[in-house]
């Protein structure tokens, strides 16, 4: 059994039933066969076991009251991956679907992608299994409350500095950061993802789906491409799947979907910015109510998704951009995408395709921009935020979209120029994992056995 296969083999036995979490190890450990081969340092210095093992896990009850005088318990969790490059930077999550599997399989894809961005940003992950789905702001303002009395202990702008992710947006930011200050007594940047009244960045809401777009820009760009005229499907209908479709749009473009948990909207016209605005950021209501102003649009219900995948990749485009969730898009659905002329992916999500998606957008050559490299926009503008809150500046909204152009395409030009290195020119996976483990490994040498 090789290296690689041992430590994969004794993780599973060491972290039972963890399924999302082998998947973000096999994908990124199974990649880095040409770097481990020519270089027995990282072997005598163990940094594979070391890596894809957290340096902290913290998992602890978050007990809450809701409206009618009733006690929760939610299971709250923050795992601290890795610190050779910085603080722990990454996400609170708040959904029901929240697990140790989840947790850790994001806190470790979280360690390449902030390696990727240059910036000084170690990884970690955390949230909660807690729904702010149809709960009313004081029972969410009760359990933020409740989640950042525990998670206070453990954080802090030089050791970790948690942002934003799935159901937890400024409003929740905000409810845990005066937590945070009541318990400590400080104002500090602890939180990234804040109001812009009181510490928050301009572009942070958009930088997700906005370098996604830019990813994909540059990838076209490298083959003699544009995204001009491209014919382009999103999932989700979130932050990044938004402001996705509003930078493809700037750049000429043409998104033609959008989805969220109860169905998909095909508008082959293109979406409806401002009305996929008023219906998710402004009344949160279902995208079947599209419908009503646009009757030339096409809505499949969930129901009627195809047994082996998701209705949005099965319609005729350009350019994917999966902003939704984990493995969202199957070997199907990517196979559906390849039939229909699809020449870009560009993942908004973390992991949203299948390995066996991914290894057919590879096998097919097109231009593939996995997660963590395509969708490191957000965490390298919460870094922005973090200086500019260390600085006590405010930059204007165009200063921090021209870092993150930059940003995005370093990271384009890393995956890039290692995939080149190592003989598997556009194959972006292989260049993002090993040009990001290669900034972490030898971090973790230097600094010795901690």
């Amino acid at each position: 059994m090789t290296y690689v296969h041992q430590t994969i083999s004794d993780l599973k036995r060491t972290s039972p039933a963890q399924s999302e979490f082998y998947q973000a190890v096999e994908e990124v450990l199974d990649s880095l066969g040409p770097v481990l081969e020519g270089n027995d340092r990282y072997q005598k210095q163990a940094i594979i076991q070391r890596i894809v093992e957290p340096e902290r896990q913290i998992m602890f009850r978050v007990p809450w009251v809701d409206d009618k005088g009733n006690i929760q318990v939610n299971k709250g969790y923050r795992v601290e991956f890795n610190s050779a490059l910085g603080p722990y930077k990454g996400g609170l999550r708040f959904h029901p679907s929240v697990n140790a599997s989840i947790i850790k399989f994001l806190g470790f894809e979280q360690i390449f992608k902030n390696a990727l961005t240059g910036l000084p940003i170690g990884g970690g992950k955390g949230g909660a299994n807690f729904d702010p789905k149809g709960r009313s702001d004081g029972e969410i303002m009760r359990f933020c409350q409740s989640f950042m009395t525990e998670l206070y202990r453990h954080i802090g702008p030089t050791t970790d500095v948690p942002a934003g992710d799935i159901g937890v947006g400024a409003r929740e930011i905000g409810y845990m950061f005066g937590q945070y200050k009541r318990l400590t007594g400080r104002y500090e940047g602890v939180l990234t993802g804040k109001s812009l009244l009181w510490g928050g960045s301009l572009v942070r809401k958009e930088a997700t789906g906005y370098g996604a777009v830019y990813f994909a820009q540059y990838m076209l760009e490298a083959r003699g491409g544009l995204l001009e005229g491209k014919k382009c499907l999103i999932s989700g209908a979130g932050n990044v799947a938004i402001y996705t479709i509003e930078k493809l749009y700037q750049l000429g473009a043409i998104p033609v979907s959008c989805s969220d948990s109860r169905g998909t909207i095909y508008h082959q016209a293109g979406i409806d910015l401002d009305l996929l605005k008023e219906l998710k950021e402004v009344r949160g209501v279902s995208l079947v109510e599209y419908l009503q102003k646009h009757s030339d649009a096409q809505y499949i219900p969930k129901s009627d998704y195809p047994a082996d995948g998701h209705a949005v990749w099965r319609f005729k485009a350009d350019a994917a951009f999966p902003c939704a969730t984990q493995n969202e898009l199957t070997l199907e659905d990517a196979q559906a995408l390849l039939a229909n002329g699809c020449v870009v992916v560009s993942e908004g999500a973390n992991m949203p395709s299948t390995q066996a998606a991914v290894d057919a957008f590879i096998e097919a050559n097109i231009a593939y921009g996995p997660g963590k490299a395509a969708n490191a926009g957000g965490v390298a503008t919460s870094q922005l935020e973090m200086a500019q809150n260390a600085s006590m500046q405010n930059w204007t909204f165009e200063q921090v979209d021209d870092k993150l152009k930059v940003i995005m395409k370093n990271i384009f030009n890393a995956a890039n120029d290692t995939a080149i290195e190592f003989g598997q020119p556009g194959n972006l996976v292989l260049g993002a994992n090993i040009a990001g483990f290669r900034r972490v490994a030898e971090a973790m040498i230097e600094q010795g056995v901690v």
